[in-house]
């Protein structure tokens, strides 16, 4: 078949399974946003949102009505979001979000991932100080209508804005488009979103995610490695939604 196709297909292989990780992380998102809201998006601000999110990772109408469903469902076991800090080796702190409807089972995975890679799971505070809690939203940006960042900056700061930039997405076909980050207070994460909805932007995504408020940690590339072991046992457990840490990026060589 030649290089091309199975350079192509590897992508494809690797969207696929980013893909299942986003749909099961997603389906999780949406029933504690039921849970929490009801399942009309009209009142329901973080299930728009993510509603959003759902349609731009083309995940599955029936995996949404699944999720919605099993929030209605009184039998149903809850979701509940559930924090975890503690230190992987080297001193490299480590904040892990996971979404869960057996703590027991979650909290023995999340130690053990820990310790087999020489790391400890701390108490609740032990990290979490050393992240800021920011909400986060990406917008599509039309070629034709190009949006002024400055004057959308003027607009978004006395409503909790932090920053905003551009950037450039590629997709699985190489094809490429620009989109809007804005990131903003914890608190702010209702106004913003109803803002970009009100001005007719289009929502790709609305969350939350942790800033490192200290400075970021170099290792060797020896050390590096089970780190990255960590974090990648971490992030392939089915009941972990978000893993941040202390590490700094590795150099560009």
């Amino acid at each position: 078949m030649g290089r091309a196709f199975e350079f192509r297909k590897e992508r494809k292989l690797k969207r696929w399974g980013h893909m299942a990780k986003v749909f099961t992380k997603l389906g999780k998102e949406i029933t504690i946003a039921v849970k929490q809201g009801g399942p009309d998006v009209t009142g329901n601000p973080r299930l728009r949102a993510l509603m959003a999110e759902a349609r731009a990772e083309q995940m599955p109408k029936e995996n949404i009505e699944r999720a919605i469903k099993k929030a209605t469902e009184s039998k149903q076991g809850d979701f509940k979001e559930v924090v975890f800090e503690g230190y992987g080796p080297h001193g490299i702190a480590y904040l892990v979000e996971t979404a869960t409807d057996n703590n027991t089972r979650t909290v023995a995975n999340v130690r053990s991932y820990f310790t087999k890679c020489g790391g400890t799971l701390g108490t609740s505070g032990s990290v979490s100080f050393m992240f800021d809690h920011k909400c986060v939203f990406r917008i599509k940006e039309d070629p034709s209508k190009p949006i002024d960042l400055e004057e959308l900056e003027l607009e978004l700061i006395d409503l909790g804005l932090d920053e905003l930039y551009e950037q450039e997405v590629e997709d699985e076909d190489e094809n490429v488009s620009k989109e809007i980050v804005i990131y903003g207070e914890y608190t702010a994460y209702g106004a913003i979103q109803k803002f970009i909805e009100e001005n007719g932007y289009e929502l790709i995504s609305g969350g939350f995610d942790r800033i490192p408020n200290v400075d970021l940690k170099m290792v060797t590339p020896e050390q590096r490695n089970t780190l990255e072991k960590l974090t990648a046992l971490l992030e392939d457990d089915e009941d972990v939604t978000n893993v941040y840490t202390t590490l700094a990026p590795a150099p560009e060589e």
